[in-house]
């Protein structure tokens, strides 16, 4: 066995335990009319289909879903349409027949979820428990190596090192541009780790989708290593912004649709979720903030389906509020109280600009050129009194590039590509600076 494959074994061995595999309906936590229901919907939409890939489809065992399909026979919905019958029926094809395809409208035309079967409320809450932030060490060498990208203060990464460990809010808030979005994904990358998400939640008849390919990255895994009604991911890292507003931390549903979508918090479980340019929502921050006061303080939030049923879940997610708002204006004291880690993220200084410039340059295969560097900083910070950000060199060398593509030459730092960059990046609204001469040599 190589290295990296005992290395995997060795990690998985420690990892969240994985929900085990039903192998009865019973064992599913799901009754027997619902998975009939969705058996004959699959067969429906996908006619013609082996045994094998409704069984994927349903992410539920074979010979469960080979029940499932023989009782469906028996009352005449289905039929076995060809396909080998070896293996216990494995590559045997089904279709649905008149019967079923009536049943089906009447099935519809009340649940037209079709998706895989989903994981009771009661299995994802035990679930949840094997996979709760606590149960995820967070060292001083693990914050160490996700921060490890970027150029801050070791002051923020002491103080937000704690924070994590304590699974507890944390507000970001500083000027624009220095990193506070960097720092909620890095903040994601030390809680490593892998867990796992369910396809979709039923609670008393309603159905909620929960993975989402956009928030989850999955992780490879062998068939048969745990229930395929997850999916097993890295911790999941949600970020949304100034689109949030208040109905989309509640269930909601597609037009026309029986079942209904997870919010933004729920996606989040068992990871963070960073709510970016807090303060510019379309709601007030107020609003936003009482609603949060309740799954801050007793780790479960309260779901509203369309419907008007409730279902109450765990509130398992590290949240990071990040603002470049002075936080006094957005939140009463009562509610800064609660958020016990607030931590300043200001602007980079003249050593820390120097060492962001010079990684950029590396990351995007630009030499980097110190004098070139002082020139920059001379001209168009200094001279202009304007404040360094940590994301404008990134910015200025982006904006090379795409200068140079269109023009057919190899990026290069020079005095002239830079009064250029700066001329198109800057626009004169911080001022004119001075003009450059020879003799000016301080930094």
């Amino acid at each position: 066995m190589s290295a990296a494959a005992t290395a995997r074994r060795r990690s998985r061995s420690s990892a969240t335990p994985a929900p085990p595999i039903p192998d009865t309906i019973a064992a599913t936590g799901l009754d027997e009319p619902f998975l009939l229901d969705l058996t004959l919907k699959h067969v429906y939409f996908g006619s013609g289909q082996q045994a094998i890939e409704l069984s994927r489809a349903m992410a539920l065992d074979f010979h469960l879903v080979n029940g499932l399909l023989e009782t469906l026979e028996k009352r005449h919905v289905v039929t076995r349409d060809g396909g080998s019958g070896a293996l216990g029926g494995v590559w045997m094809r089904w279709s649905i027949t008149r019967a079923g395809r009536e049943k089906v409208g009447e099935i519809l035309a009340r649940d037209n979820y079709r998706g895989p079967a989903p994981v009771p409320v009661e299995q994802y809450v035990a679930q949840l428990r094997q996979q709760r932030l606590g149960r995820n060490p967070v060292t001083p060498e693990r914050v160490e190596r996700a921060f490890s990208t970027l150029v801050l203060d070791r002051k923020i990464v002491r103080h937000i090192g704690p924070a994590v460990c304590s699974g507890r809010p944390i507000f970001l808030y500083g000027p624009p541009g220095n990193g506070k979005t960097a720092i909620g994904e890095c903040i994601a990358a030390a809680l490593s780790g892998e867990v796992y998400v369910p396809w979709a939640l039923r609670s008393g008849g309603e159905i909620a989708v929960v993975y989402d390919q956009v928030h989850h990255r999955a992780v490879d895994c062998e068939p048969g290593e745990h229930d395929p009604r997850w999916v097993r991911c890295r911790r999941p890292a949600v970020m949304v912004g100034g689109e949030l507003t208040l109905d989309m931390l509640d269930l909601a549903s597609a037009p026309q649709a029986t079942f209904s979508k997870a919010p933004f918090q729920v996606k989040a479980n068992s990871g963070v979720l960073v709510i970016d340019d807090f303060g510019r929502q379309r709601c007030e921050p107020r609003e936003l903030l009482n609603r949060w006061i309740v799954p801050l303080e007793s780790r479960f939030d309260i779901l509203s389906f369309p419907s008007g049923q409730k279902m109450k879940l765990p509130f398992d997610c590290l949240v990071v509020f990040s603002t470049n708002l002075d936080p006094r204006a957005l939140a009463d004291d009562a509610f800064l109280r609660r958020i016990r880690y607030k931590i300043r993220v200001g602007e980079p200084n003249l050593s820390q600009y120097r060492e962001i410039f010079r990684r950029q340059c590396a990351a995007l295969e630009i030499p980097y050129d110190p004098s070139a560097v002082n020139y920059l900083i001379r001209q168009h910070y200094l001279a202009a009194r304007r404040p360094f950000r940590a994301c404008e060199p990134r910015d200025l060398l982006q904006q090379m590039r795409d200068i140079h593509r269109y023009e057919g030459a190899m990026p290069a730092l020079t005095p002239m590509a830079i009064d250029r960059l700066a001329e198109i990046y800057f626009g004169g609204l911080d001022g004119e600076p001075e003009p450059f001469s020879d003799q000016d040599t301080a930094c």
